[in-house]
């Protein structure tokens, strides 16, 4: 079965993050949601806090299919931040492993220089951090091989889309944005 390690640090954009995570799991891909930091309890940058599922401390990041990086200020800084987050990205990326971030967290992925020759979105403002990316500003999300990326938190939905696309299949994608109205 396909795993997602929806990775959470305080300071998150929490429309991102929930909306992919809610969009993940109504398609029945096993979706787990992982703090960076030694606390469950995780604060988006609005100061709406949620419970996650797991602490990147107690699992193997390498036992998860992809990788899901929402945005959000700090939240992307703490993220990047994260030494063992950031091996694990490394480490997707060779196994081309699913790599997927949204608004300002493809950054963390131009800082690690996996997006040299590849197509990237991000929020607006963000474009100078996707060192080596082709910027497709016009897009709401962009897959270039094994990385999705999205342009911030009205695009959530798209990005969620992509990413049961890429998982489940177009079929699978289409029929959830019938079911949840979207298109």
């Amino acid at each position: 079965m396909t795993k997602i390690a929806a990775m959470l640090a305080d300071g998150f954009e929490e429309v991102e993050a929930l909306a992919v995570i809610d969009i993940l799991r109504r398609a029945d891909i096993e979706t787990n949601m992982i703090s960076i930091s030694s606390n469950k309890k995780v604060t988006g940058a609005h100061n709406i806090s949620i419970e996650a599922d797991m602490l990147l401390e107690d699992i193997d990041l390498g036992k998860y299919n992809g990788i899901f990086l929402p945005g959000g200020m700090p939240g992307t800084n703490n993220l990047d931040g994260c030494e063992k987050l950031c091996q694990a990205i490394l480490d997707f990326d060779r196994e081309k492993k699913l790599l997927a971030a949204i608004c300002a967290a493809p950054k963390i992925y131009g800082r690690l220089g996996i997006l040299k020759g590849r197509k990237a979105v991000c929020y607006p403002g963000f474009e100078n951090y996707l060192t080596g990316a082709e910027v497709k500003m016009e897009a709401r999300a962009v897959k270039d091989g094994h990385i999705i990326t999205g342009r911030g938190m009205g695009t959530a939905i798209d990005l969620g889309l992509a990413l049961v696309e890429e998982l489940a299949g177009k079929n699978k994608s289409e029929e959830l944005a019938s079911a949840i109205q979207y298109r």
